[in-house]
């Protein structure tokens, strides 16, 4: 099997940033409510207009430019996304066409908040044993489009952005291990009631907000703490390392006091996980992969290291991957 390893990132975060002084006018909430519970200080929204297939260009034009790989050397595109641009088709078809990488294989992936994770753990496959050479995975979302801006529990949480990846076969390093997992009888603690097939958009739906996302935040808390835990453990395992080998951990940014949870569970200190969640706020697929674009691009990341991707999210689903980079 070929070594598969990711060649080149990239990211892209909408102009607009949303305050929390700028919630404060909006709900009844305070900056220091926020940041003690979630370590959240802003995060960015998508211009009106601006939908997830563009957001995930911008991306990976950078992720694409950074890898030296031409859009019409992608063999498969993979987009994980809670927030298509429509229904259908895919926001992975309509990428394609923004780039004109018109050879390449194209389908999402819904796995929310674990969908990067995800995304890697399929393309890494696909490039192994040969099926495909070049891919390029995004996490985009435009969460603001489902965001209820009436409900203080949930608004201060989510921001818009995408980040994008490149894999390919490499000499050496590369995807070491990956951890997939999913417990759907709990999918009632995070979710979008109406839209789809069991809840279609009615007058009733609309009036009762079923269009916004819901979730039972103190329930999710726990449960976010000991899967990541227990992913992260497993990946580990599987790769044969050790949290003492672990260079730098990359989470999920879904909330500061869960990810510094699972940081003391695990044992790794915190100057050896990486945040962007004061600036971005939760992104869902979108954080794990700009999380890594920025700590590549702050020199966080050099050759040889070893990183850990930890993620958390509605299914639920989580993921965890080892990578030699």
């Amino acid at each position: 099997m070929k070594k598969v390893g990711i060649i080149g990132v990239g990211e892209y975060l909408p102009e607009k940033i949303l305050t929390n002084a700028d919630l404060e006018k909006m709900v009844d909430t305070s900056d220091e409510w926020i940041t003690t519970r979630t370590g959240i200080k802003e995060r960015h929204l998508a211009a009106p207009g601006e939908a997830s297939s563009d957001l995930a260009f911008k991306a990976s034009v950078q992720a694409l430019n950074n890898a030296k790989i031409k859009p019409e050397e992608l063999e498969l595109i993979i987009v994980a996304t809670i927030t298509g641009d429509m229904s259908f088709p895919s926001v992975s078809a309509i990428l394609q066409n923004k780039l004109q990488a018109k050879k390449a294989v194209c389908f999402d992936i819904s796995a929310a908040c674990a969908g990067f994770v995800y995304g890697l753990s399929v393309a890494q496959q696909f490039i192994s044993c040969g099926t495909y050479k070049n891919a390029l995975v995004i996490g985009s979302e435009v969460l603001s489009s489902i965001t209820d801006w009436q409900d203080r529990n949930t608004c201060v949480l989510f921001g818009d952005g995408a980040g994008a990846a490149v894999l390919s076969e490499v000499k050496s390093g590369g995807i070491i291990s990956t951890y997939l997992g999913c417990d759907g009888s709990k999918a009632g603690i995070l979710n979008l009631p109406a839209g789809g097939s069991r809840n279609p958009a009615t007058h009733e739906t609309v009036e009762k907000r079923m269009h916004f996302l819901k979730m039972q935040g103190n329930e999710l808390f726990k449960i976010a703490v000991n899967t990541m835990t227990q992913a992260a453990e497993t990946v580990l395992k599987q790769a044969g390392l050790t949290f003492s080998d672990v260079d730098l951990i990359i989470p999920h940014q879904a909330n500061r006091r869960i990810i510094m949870a699972v940081a003391k569970k695990l044992g790794i200190p915190e100057e050896r996980v990486y945040l962007n969640i004061e600036r971005c706020g939760n992104m869902s697929s979108a954080s794990t992969v700009t999380a890594l674009c920025e700590a590549v691009q702050e020199g966080k990341v050099k050759k040889g290291d070893i990183i850990l991707l930890d993620a958390f999210g509605a299914g639920l689903v989580w993921g965890a991957c080892v990578i030699e980079w």
